[in-house]
């Protein structure tokens, strides 16, 4: 029996959509506002205010044990509901900050990557080794198209990253073989689907003012998907990028065979970048530019994974040592 559709939550769909709001975004929200009403006994949300979402907050970190980054983004899709939908602003709302603490990332160390990335082969091995030396998020990495590839300049263009923003982070050139031969793969598939009407899914605001955008090159994925897909918004069917979830099973299968003993994720190589790129003596503005960080501090967890937070510091235990052996050698006749 197919499940049956809210009016009130496609009305809300429809808004986002109307305003410009990402897919990702989109979907995080309509996720965290449908649990919120769940929570509230199905309560239409302009029957409730402060109570119940505060109720609803203090649920999230008392009973769920959410970080408080999930728990800001939860309070943030009950604010767009309530601020941009409804246009009923929430004001004075107190409550219980989530206090999970944030714990550090795991990183592997240079040997580590090349024994994972050495497991892997074809286009998972590529798209591994793309976040890697660029610094990318997975969905970055797979929303690449042809044109965001620079060679001449060893750069790579991330369009519409997290919190919508574009930026330019460093091209390792050691891949300039293998993505031209993955991008000629993905330009001859997108004949083929031109040549029955098809091609790669594209921005529809763009789609409506270029309607044959998707015949040119440029916008072709470098990593398309196999198969053919309804776009979530046109429902006219295009070949979206390869899913997420392709290479997440790459890597943990890579990962247990290579028999590297940390729990690691696609988001581990991106971590690694930065915190290899800081013990190369990269500057710290400079990998906040390249991973697209607002905040500095954001940055810094990757000081404290190498531990240059106590740069000079020594333990006093080797101060104990080296007391021990001046000792005895100044004791001896």
């Amino acid at each position: 029996m197919p499940h049956k559709r809210s009016p009130f939550i496609d009305s809300i769909r429809r808004f986002m959509r109307l305003n410009g709001y990402s897919i990702r975004t989109e979907q995080s929200y309509i996720y965290w506002i449908k649990y919120y009403i769940r929570f509230n006994q199905y309560k239409h949300p302009t029957k409730m205010s402060n109570a119940e979402i505060v109720s609803f907050l203090e649920h999230l970190a008392a009973d769920r044990h959410v970080r408080a980054s999930t728990q800001r983004i939860a309070l943030n899709a009950v604010m767009f509901l309530y601020s941009k939908y409804l246009d009923q602003p929430i004001t004075g709302l107190k409550f219980r900050l989530a206090t999970k603490p944030r714990t550090l990332p795991t990183v592997l160390s240079m040997s580590e990557t090349v024994l994972i990335i050495d497991q892997l082969k074809g286009v998972h091995k590529l798209v591994v080794e793309m976040m890697y030396g660029s610094g990318l998020r997975v969905s970055e990495c797979l929303r690449l198209r042809v044109q965001d590839i620079n060679f001449a300049n060893a750069s790579v263009i991330v369009r519409d990253g997290k919190g919508g923003k574009d930026r330019v982070s460093i091209l390792s050139l050691k891949l300039k073989d293998q993505l031209d031969k993955q991008i000629e793969k993905a330009l001859a598939l997108q004949k083929n689907d031109n040549e029955r009407g098809l091609g790669p899914s594209m921005p529809v605001a763009l789609a409506r003012k270029f309607p044959n955008a998707y015949r040119q090159s440029p916008w072709m994925f470098i990593f398309p998907s196999i198969s053919l897909c309804k776009h979530p918004i046109t429902d006219q069917w295009c070949r979206h990028h390869l899913h997420s979830s392709v290479i997440r099973k790459a890597v943990k299968q890579a990962t247990i065979q290579s028999n590297v003993n940390k729990r690691v994720s696609c988001h581990t190589f991106r971590h690694s970048f930065a915190t290899h790129l800081l013990e190369g003596g990269a500057d710290i503005r400079t990998v906040q530019e390249l991973l697209g960080h607002s905040d500095l501090k954001t940055t810094q967890i990757y000081t404290h994974v190498i531990g240059q937070h106590y740069a000079g510091t020594t333990s006093p235990l080797d101060k104990i040592r080296e007391h021990r052996a001046d000792y005895f050698l100044s004791e001896r006749p």
